[in-house]
Parts: structure tokens; sequence; C-alpha cells
């Protein structure tokens, strides 16, 4: 029995009695297919003609079929279009390096053909990326969302990705700024300086950089500061603490935004993380970055004997998963403190003294 034809592709016999093949897409040009249906000819053709459809960006300079053209179509699908532009940014930069990148014999793997690529292939990439964890599963998520699209268009009948499973990392993440480290910061940064002010924002509002990066003056009413995220997109308004409202009057900003780099521009994301690597460097707080004083803002909270919801409600933490980690150890601190000051004050057992003195009576 013959296999049906691909999606988008329709048959008719002609007068002569000769099977003619034609990929038809709704608002799209009829191209002519050769040969039979999944032959060799027939499907170079076809992911030519699907593939090189939805080119707008980029399109004049990458070939149909290959793992680069169907980057480009993910890019103007719906599917990327729909997520947040932090997010676009970031499947687009690791898609963008596999497709920069050479295999063994340095070809190029972006103008390897998309229909080619296989499960193996994806274990071999990952593997190449094993002493980062985190990169690999990245890469993975990517392809994932790439083969995807190679199947809603027809390019592919299968989904390589679909048994690869991701690294199990092993780590707690971003390093938490202990309080020790929180005051080495304050002591090399003084107040006044671009570096203390962004540490405040971090600090007290625990909110991630890309959040930080946008926050001003005009964000400001009644001492609550509005804050959208970019990643999630809540919106918050944070009560301005006393601290961080001190450290904003004391640092002088003629910009929209609170932080800007040397030339007055607003920060990126990226660029922002890097510059504020430096301070933290010249602190000699080497293993801290910007991310770990969301954290450390978080436990902050925890100790104070907040709620996860009421810590939620300053972080905008979309799953509580992540806050039980901190109250469960604030409330391990509090339980061990109270239970050793029952010890002292001889409520919960008796004084050790005084047992030892019965005992020795006995004898």
């Amino acid at each position: 029995m013959m296999r049906r034809p691909p999606k988008y592709v329709h048959a008719f016999v002609d007068r002569h009695g000769k099977p003619r093949f034609y990929f038809r897409r709704p608002g799209f040009k009829k191209v002519p297919l050769p040969g039979l249906p999944w032959s060799p000819q027939f499907m170079e053709a076809y992911e030519a003609a699907l593939a090189g459809q939805h080119l707008e960006v980029g399109g004049a300079r990458t070939k149909p079929g290959t793992i680069r053209a169907l980057a480009i179509s993910y890019y103007n699908s719906a599917a990327f279009r729909s997520l947040k532009p932090i997010t676009q940014s970031t499947y687009r930069n690791t898609i963008d390096r596999l497709c920069d990148g050479r295999d063994r014999d340095g070809k190029v793997l972006g103008d390897k053909r998309a229909a080619t690529l296989q499960r193996e292939h994806i274990i071999k990439l990952m593997a190449a990326r094993a002493d980062k964890p985190e990169s690999a599963n990245g890469l993975l998520k990517a392809l994932r969302r790439m083969m995807h699209r190679a199947v809603e268009t027809g390019i592919r009948s299968d989904d390589p990705t679909r048994d690869v499973k991701a690294i199990r990392v092993k780590s707690d993440g971003y390093h938490s700024w202990t309080e020790d480290e929180i005051a080495a910061f304050e002591r090399r940064h003084d107040v006044g300086s671009r570096a203390r002010l962004a540490f405040a924002l971090l600090i007290y509002t625990g909110q991630r950089r890309g959040d930080v990066v946008g926050m001003g003056r005009q964000h400001v009413r009644d001492a609550v500061l509005s804050v959208r995220q970019q990643k999630t997109g809540t919106e918050l308004a944070i009560p301005i603490h006393p601290d961080l409202a001190a450290i904003i009057a004391e640092t002088a900003s003629e910009h929209l935004t609170f932080l800007t780099t040397q030339f007055g521009k607003p920060f990126t994301a990226a660029g922002f993380g890097n510059w504020f690597r430096d301070r933290c460097n010249e602190a000699g707080l080497t293993h801290c970055s910007a991310h770990g004083l969301r954290k450390a803002a978080a436990r902050r909270l925890a100790e104070a004997g907040c709620t996860e919801h009421e810590i939620a409600a300053i972080t905008g933490h979309a799953s509580l998963r992540e806050i039980v980690r901190y109250t469960k150890a604030a409330d391990q601190k509090r339980l061990a403190s109270a239970a050793m000051e029952k010890v002292k004050a001889g409520t919960s057992i008796g004084q050790p003294s005084e047992r030892f003195a019965k005992k020795g009576k006995r004898a």
C-alpha cells in the first residue's frame, strides 16, 4: 500500500496518464515536485518548497531545507513570536551558536539538512557541553522547539529529541550571598556610587537583573515601586525599604533608569551582569553574582518570619517550591535556637550538674 503523500502535497493524473505532484499551501506559491512521494528527489524538492516559504529574515542567504532555514522558519512562527522577549533572546542565541558551529570535518552545522538530524547527533552535541550541563539542557530545549516546527511544517515526520533526556544537574544554582559577603560589598562600594545603588536595588527588591536595569523614578509612587517582570509578565507593587530610598536619594541620576552605563545608556541584562561581576570582584567576592542577591533577599524575608506567599509577593516567584527552601531553612534555624535556649534554661531536661550529682550519691 502506497504511503500517503506529505502535508500540503496534492496529486492528480494528467491527460497522458502521468501522476503529477504539487506543493500547495494556502497563501503560498504552487511548486511542482519531481519523482514519487518520499523518494530522495521528491523530498529534496518538498523540503525546499516548505522551508523556503517563510524566510523573511535572512532568506536570501539561506539554503532551503537546512538547519539554518528551519531556525529562521521557527523565528517567524507564532510559537516563537508569542514568547517573552527575554526568552526569545535566549533561544535565538542558543540556536544561532548551533548553526554557526562546525563538525569534526569543519562543515558548518547550520548548512546540514534538518531532515538528517538524528537522536545520536543530538546526544553528541549535548555531550560536547557536558562540562556545562545547563548549556546542554538549554540546547536540548531549543532543538525540541525546532523539531516541533519541523514536524508541524512537514519537513520531518518524527522528533529526534523525543527520547533524549536532559542532564541532571546536582547544584543549588547561584550562590546565595551571606551577611558577611553583603557587608564586604557595602564596605567596598560607598553610598552614592552606581555599584552601591545597583546592589541596593537587587537586595531590597529581590528582582532579576533584567528587571532591575529597567527601574526608574517614573516607576515610584507613594514610596511603592511598580515592576512588571520580563520573564513572567507578573506585575508587582513593592514598598521601598527606607535604606533603598536613602541610597536612591544620594545617587545622582538624570536618566529614565536608575542604572546606566558609563556612556549614560541603559544597561542590557547581560551587560549589567558582566558589569556587576566586576564590582563583585573589586570587593573580593569572585563567587558572588547579581542573581545571588535575589536569593539573599528571599532568605532575609524568610528569616524575618515572612510566609511563602508574603515572600512571593515581593520576589514574584510563580512557584512556591523554591521559596519553601528558604522558609524551611529559616524555620529550622529558629526551632534549633529555641530548642537550645530550652536546654540552657533547663526547661526540657535537667541540669547536667544536678544529674551527675545524684548519680554520685548513689555510688
